[in-house]
């Protein structure tokens, strides 16, 4: 087996059709050995029953609850029988060559230390999504906690690393998750996703814990996939979003940088929290007030 390709959803029912679609067209006819597992994290629009009624060669595993990115991708890894593991998520389609080429990339001889590598992302409209990072630091992450970027944008051009250069393979510190190649011997090495991430950091955790073992992470733009970027988010409370979002970075600091640091992100995060839950409960009213 090439590739496995992991697809976690919930509640992108018409964006996973697509998906799915964009999978069996670009691999028909291909010589790509390729399993596809679709993880349902307890979705309520039918999106289980359309894998089932209208893809039956892809293995779907139905959560009773949303389990989380991780603890979904787990499961279906464990399962899985790929040399490469590719976690795709739902709201993504599937280019010609894309596949082929993510797995052409890693069994090239030189990649043979690469641990996790991606592509060019491109939005609906054909625009570039900038996806890759340098690992978080407390400066950049305060700044996103108390909404600094919105004031001041340029307080994150080193940790967006703004003056990447997409037109050429490169060697990163961490890329987005929504289309995320791993080597299995990479894992079999540094284990699975960390669990303790609910949603968020998971992706960088992974990489950060990859370099640490002396794999590389890599980005290439030989293959390309669409991206419609947080289409389940979209159905999130922004409190709930902040929420889950802290969190995970708290974790990761706990993780991977000085104690005193992550004291400092444990201490903000309830205040911070607090805010975002009174203007959410503001908006949530005025909206009502508008509608009325």
């Amino acid at each position: 087996m090439d590739l496995s390709i992991v697809i976690v959803s919930w509640n992108v029912r018409d964006r996973l059709r697509e998906c799915l679609q964009s999978i069996a067209t670009t691999t028909s006819g291909t010589a790509l050995a390729r399993e596809v597992f679709v993880v349902d994290n307890a979705s309520s629009d039918g999106s289980a029953e359309l894998v089932e009624e209208e893809f039956p060669w892809v293995r779907c595993i139905r959560n009773t609850e949303n389990l989380g990115f991780a603890a979904a991708c787990n499961q279906a890894i464990r399962e899985s029988h790929g040399t490469f593991v590719l976690l795709l998520n739902p709201d993504m389609r599937v280019l010609p060559g894309t596949l082929t080429g993510i797995v052409q990339f890693m069994r090239e001889p030189r990649n043979a230390r690469v641990g996790v590598a991606g592509g060019r992302l491109l939005d609906a409209h054909g625009v570039l999504v900038p996806h890759v990072r340098r690992f978080p630091t407390l400066r950049d992450q305060l700044a996103i906690l108390l909404k600094v970027p919105h004031l001041v944008p340029a307080v994150l051009d080193h940790y967006l690393q703004r003056d990447f250069d997409y037109e050429r393979e490169a060697q990163v510190d961490s890329i987005r998750g929504s289309f995320f190649c791993m080597q299995r011997a990479c894992m079999d090495a540094i284990g699975l996703l960390d669990e303790d991430y609910f949603i968020w950091y998971e992706e960088v955790d992974f990489c950060r814990r990859a370099i640490d073992a002396g794999w590389m992470v890599a980005y290439t733009p030989t293959v390309t996939c669409v991206d419609y970027v947080g289409q389940s988010f979209r159905q999130t409370a922004l409190f709930s979003k902040q929420r889950m979002m802290s969190r995970s970075m708290q974790t990761y600091f706990a993780k991977h940088r000085p104690r005193w640091e992550w004291m400092i992100i444990a201490f903000l995060r309830p205040p911070l929290l607090a805010a975002v839950w009174c203007a959410d409960r503001m908006r949530v009213g005025n909206r009502a007030v508008r509608v009325s």
